[in-house]
């Protein structure tokens, strides 16, 4: 297809002669502008109006959908914590006993038991040897051993070397309790000391030296008196706890001694629990009241 002269659309290979629209002068027969542009208008008129139907009919389907997505989401469910159906069952209301169940937020937290043997002000249980050590045998770690010796001293100084009593002393020592539990010729006497609150079981636990005083008794001699022994410190809360272990034929404990180690471990594990019930037991009176 070529394209002919003034603009028009011409046939194979020749002109366009009057099938197209030409300018004035070009021979063809002047067109009716005036019908034409009449034409025109009302095609656009036409146009106009489908859009119109087709968009209001869009319109209609995206509102619909909005509704339907709101109720959705408000309806709730088993799994929609957001539902009034949720909350209902959550908090009782309308069971049929007609009392309902208590709801989780007016149930408080337990104590913190950390809170009651943090210092002597909320610590007021007895400082006895049956709070501490009131087991005649202690099972720990699948080793078993039997208690044979216990000791409770306000003088804190006296179970102690010179050294670690210095230190007990200068921090406020108010109470040490020992015990000595043995297992298949191991001996080993761990101790606990009492002072006002966490910060000086804290600087005695860090500044230790020195060891704690063995206690013999039942059957155990004197040990760890003149020979080397294992020997640990630790605190929790208002509390610096030791631990030392030899054997009772006083044999040398050497860096790497098994049942020693296991000794200092077990025991210093249970005596950490025992200080932990003490503060949950005190915790626990503290709801009850």
């Amino acid at each position: 297809m070529s394209f002919g002269q003034g603009g028009g659309y011409g046939g194979p290979g020749g002109q366009g002669q009057g099938s197209g629209f030409g300018p004035p002068g070009s021979g063809g027969p002047a067109p009716d502008w005036s019908a034409l542009a009449d034409s025109a208008a009302a095609e656009r008129r036409r146009k106009r109006r489908l859009w119109t139907i087709v968009g209001g009919a869009l319109a209609t389907v995206v509102i619909a959908g909005a509704v339907a997505a709101a109720v959705v989401t408000t309806s709730g469910g088993d799994d929609d914590p957001s539902s009034s159906a949720s909350e209902d069952r959550i908090s009782g209301a309308g069971s049929e006993s007609g009392k309902g169940d208590p709801s989780f937020s007016s149930v408080a937290p337990p104590p913190d038991p950390k809170e009651f043997i943090a210092s002597a002000d909320k610590d007021t249980a007895p400082l006895t040897v049956d709070s501490f050590f009131p087991n005649a045998e202690i099972t720990v770690s699948g080793h078993t051993y039997e208690r044979r010796a216990t000791h409770n001293t306000r003088d804190c100084a006296s179970g102690a070397s010179s050294k670690l009593g210095k230190i007990l002393t200068a921090n406020g020592c108010d109470r040490l309790l020992r015990a000595t539990y043995t297992r298949e010729g191991t001996a080993v006497t761990v101790g606990v000391a009492a002072f006002a609150d966490e910060g000086p079981a804290a600087r005695t636990a860090e500044q230790a030296k020195g060891n704690l005083e063995s206690l013999p008794g039942q059957g155990v001699p004197e040990f760890c008196r003149a020979t080397a022994c294992r020997l640990t410190s630790n605190t929790l809360g208002r509390y610096a706890y030791f631990t030392i272990a030899g054997y009772a034929d006083g044999k040398a404990v050497t860096a790497d001694d098994a049942p020693t180690s296991e000794a200092v471990r077990d025991t210093g594990a249970y005596v950490y629990r025992r200080i932990m019930d003490r503060g949950r037991e005190q915790a626990l009176k503290s709801t009850e009241q």
